[in-house]
């Protein structure tokens, strides 16, 4: 790892090196220290910028390794695996110098920050499980079908929605950086509780999504299937799960699950959001995710 020439939470973009591949973090707001980890993988991390929760908290945007600012691994786009992630997640916290973080996970994140949390809890003070999930695979697949199946009737006859079906199905044959972008931009709608409706506002944020292709393979190009639900009861930090009440990917049943299986947690519906609560809901999101945040920090503070 290199040497920081400045303080690494000063406000601002950071590179540090780990392991040869340089890790580049944005650091924003002022408060307990909150990590961010970003979703996809391979979505680019500005979408999930929180200004709200930047008034009350110190939040460190990693960009995930293989995307944006940051390295890529020599196996790319193969090998980014849980373990890898947690690998450089430890290295920056490391590297941040505090005594503890608080982890938020958004989506893919998510799936990061509880694999985190269950085999390097040590310097973690909570986790935040946003729009995340106790697995991947068939089970999940399924799932997620249904609730884009109900997106669907619920739209039938909107112009759009065409679009939006297409680009789900265009999903299994992403094979480069322009068709994950396409794609994420295409199913956006989708991710919203009400995009159609809000169109103009969000324009912006759909003009700015980019995104990296991620293989989902392993090194070996196996596929890295999740499936934490026998662990997540040995969970010991503090964890804040969040979900929106019309997500289609990661949406309220698995909350639950993870609520259940999670000694200890809280859980927080979203009634009006999708995928997306800190730019639907964000006072309500800002305000959960702080009292949470500066609830577990005075509990440490006693301790």
């Amino acid at each position: 790892m290199s040497i920081p020439l400045t303080d690494p939470l000063t406000a601002g973009t950071h590179d540090v090196e780990i392991d040869g591949v340089t890790q580049r973090y944005h650091v924003h707001g002022t408060g307990p220290v909150c990590i961010a980890h970003a979703g996809g993988p391979g979505i680019f991390w500005e979408y999930l910028r929180m200004p709200a929760l930047e008034r009350h908290l110190t939040v460190v945007y990693p960009e995930p390794i293989g995307t944006g600012g940051s390295g890529r691994l020599p196996s790319h786009p193969h090998g980014y695996t849980r373990p890898r992630y947690s690998h450089f997640l430890n290295a920056l916290i490391e590297h941040l110098g505090v005594p503890e973080v608080h982890l938020l996970g958004h989506s893919h994140g998510g799936f990061v920050v509880q694999y985190h949390a269950l085999h390097h809890p040590e310097k973690i003070a909570g986790v935040i499980l946003y729009e995340s999930a106790p697995l991947t695979g068939p089970e999940h697949g399924a799932q997620a079908v249904r609730l884009v199946q109900q997106f669907a009737e619920r739209h039938a006859g909107h112009p759009g929605l065409p679009g939006v079906l297409a680009a789900f199905q265009a999903m299994p044959g992403i094979s480069d950086d322009a068709q994950t972008t396409a794609v994420a931009k295409g199913i956006l709608p989708a991710y919203f509780a009400d995009y159609w409706g809000r169109e103009e506002e969000l324009a912006p944020f759909h003009a700015a999504v980019s995104a990296t292709y991620i293989s989902g393979l392993d090194e070996d190009r196996a596929p890295h299937i999740i499936d934490d639900r026998e662990s997540l009861g040995s969970l010991t930090v503090p964890a804040l799960v969040v979900v929106g009440r019309h997500d289609v990917i990661c949406g309220v049943r698995w909350a639950r699950e993870l609520d259940r299986l999670i000694p200890g947690s809280e859980l927080l519906i979203l009634e009006n959001s999708g995928h997306f609560g800190h730019i639907e809901e964000p006072e309500e999101f800002a305000g959960a995710v702080t009292r949470f945040v500066t609830g577990t920090a005075a509990e440490t503070a006693r301790r």
